[in-house]
Order: structure tokens, then C-alpha cells, then sequence
């Protein structure tokens, strides 16, 4: 309707106008990936910040893991050692100097 079209236009200038703005930042931002999940959180209509929090908390669980995978080889290669120096004290005594854990006898 007429009555309608002023209106229009300024929506319409609003938008051309926001599109202009994009394009002269367009040269500063040309080297910017962004991942294809921040979009699917914006489709979502989830704040995209969440992503970044949740890739912490993954990356930090993750991390938490594998350190406690360390933890565990460094326990389990320490009783192995003991171990074995019991059941061969000669060859693990060589080891050992070879390793410079520990003076040859």
C-alpha cells in the first residue's frame, strides 16, 4: 500500500546502509576464519561466545585426561622398575647406568 512505502524505503536504507558499513570493514577482517560451528550456534540462535566456553571446557577435560594418563604411565614405569630390578638386578643396574639414573656398581 502507498501509505506503507515510506517505511519500506527506510528499512530498506537501513539495510544498504549496514551493508556498506560491513563491506569498508571488509578489508580489516579478510584474513579471519571462523569456524562453521560459531555459525550453527548463531542458526541455533545460541550465543556464540558459548562455543568458545565450551571448547575451553572440552580442551581443559581433555587435558585433565591425558595428564592423568602421564600420571599413571609415570606410576606404572616406577613399580615396572622396581620390579624388574628385583627379578634382574644385574641387567637393570645397566639399564640404569645407560639411562644415568644411577652409578654403575
Amino acid at each position: 500500500q502507498p501509505s506503507s512505502q515510506a517505511g519500506l524505503n527506510q528499512k530498506l536504507n537501513f539495510m544498504v546502509t549496514g551493508l556498506q558499513d560491513i563491506d569498508k570493514c571488509r578489508q580489516q577482517l579478510h584474513d579471519i576464519s571462523v569456524p562453521l560451528e560459531v555459525f550453527e550456534y548463531i542458526d541455533q540462535g545460541r550465543n556464540p561466545q558459548l562455543y568458545t566456553k565450551e571448547c575451553l571446557e572440552r580442551a581443559l577435560a581433555k587435558n585433565e585426561q591425558v595428564k592423568g594418563k602421564i600420571d599413571t604411565m609415570k606410576k606404572f614405569k616406577g613399580l615396572l622398575i622396581q620390579e624388574l630390578t628385583k627379578v634382574f638386578p644385574e641387567d637393570m643396574a645397566k639399564y640404569k647406568a645407560i639411562r644415568g639414573e644411577d652409578p654403575p656398581p
